[in-house]
């Protein structure tokens, strides 16, 4: 039976400092290299918050403008067997779907400032008593981020996320169709006399 959760979307999460210490591609390679199987799975080179997810290094806790990348990059990288991240777009809205690390249910999906969808969970808790919040720090040693830039028409107050099965993540970003077309929206009355 499967079975599908929605989740909460924050915005205007407060927390100072978060990801203000960056993930850098020699870091990352000692990390990974002194790894249990857990970190390798929750940065595998397909995951979604994997740094190498798009054929090059690139800090997941950066924004990224997932949406500009041409749709033959991303057929390229699901042809190869690299990647379970999909994205797509309708007319309506944008699409994320990729498999969580499945470490932990405990997957926040938040909106910053309206420009940026990020995507965050906690795979080891931290032991220190006084402890900061994990995102403040060596985050990769608690937890995972995926941080994507918002296109410019997209409605982030309406953007939903669903897990399936408790590990396919779906992240559903309409479109803001009044920005689009510029006829929409137009006064209805106003239309009538045009037509007079």
């Amino acid at each position: 039976m499967s079975t599908r959760k929605q989740l909460e979307v924050h915005s205007g999460d407060q927390t100072p400092q978060k990801w203000c210490i960056s993930l850098g591609e020699e870091v990352f390679k000692r990390f990974i290299f002194q790894g249990s199987p857990t970190v390798h799975k929750v940065f595998n080179e397909g995951s979604l918050f994997s740094p190498l997810l798009f054929g090059k290094f690139f800090d997941p806790s950066d924004a990224f403008p997932l949406w500009d990348l041409s749709d033959s990059f991303l057929a390229n990288l699901q042809s190869s067997g690299q990647t379970t991240v999909d994205w797509s777009q309708t007319d309506q809205d944008y699409v994320l779907k990729a498999e969580l690390p499945g470490v932990g249910n405990n997957v926040q999906v938040c909106v910053e400032k309206g420009k940026v969808v990020e995507i965050s969970g906690q795979w080891k808790l931290q032991r220190e008593s006084k402890a900061k919040d994990w995102r403040s720090g060596q985050w990769w040693e608690y937890g995972y981020v995926r941080r994507l830039e918002l296109p410019e028409d997209a409605d982030w107050r309406r953007i939903e996320a669903y897990v399936n099965n408790d590990i396919n993540l779906e992240i559903r970003i309409p479109k803001n169709l009044l920005n689009g077309d510029p006829s929409e929206g137009k006064d209805v009355a106003s239309q009538d006399s045009e037509v007079v």
